[in-house]
């Protein structure tokens, strides 16, 4: 007979949304998106990132962060594959308000319009914005 606590507990997968709106560097908000996105993935929940606003910087390539003396932690997003992170999406309306492309961003993503973006978000359990 197993102990109570030896029995693993599964519950309902939830699909998480997670909102990224904000620069990578100057707040903690980027990092403490990452972080949280990891954790919840660990727990094998429906993850999918969008980046919108100036959330589009935190997948730009070629980040340095020499100058705020600071630690780069975008190479952290391409590891998020590993934690069958693969629904990444950006606001197409955001990338070109910058004058960037999908080529300038350091992981495959999925380019929806702000409409496309607002069905997707209709069809999650928790939609938390960082």
């Amino acid at each position: 007979m197993s102990e109570p606590w030896e029995d693993e507990v599964e519950g309902p997968v939830k699909k998480f949304m997670f909102v990224n709106r904000k620069s990578p560097y100057g707040t903690v908000y980027a990092l403490e998106s990452l972080e949280v996105v990891l954790i919840t993935a660990a727990f094998d929940q429906d993850v999918s990132l969008v980046f919108s606003d100036d959330g589009v910087y935190q997948i730009k390539k070629g980040q340095n962060t020499d100058g705020i003396g600071m630690k780069n932690f975008s190479p952290t997003y391409r590891a998020l594959e590993g934690y069958d992170v693969e629904k990444l999406y950006v606001d197409k309306e955001s990338l070109e308000e910058r004058g960037l492309t999908e080529d300038d961003l350091l992981v495959d993503v999925e380019v929806l319009s702000r409409a496309e973006l607002a069905d997707l978000m209709d069809d999650q359990d928790v939609v938390l914005s960082f």
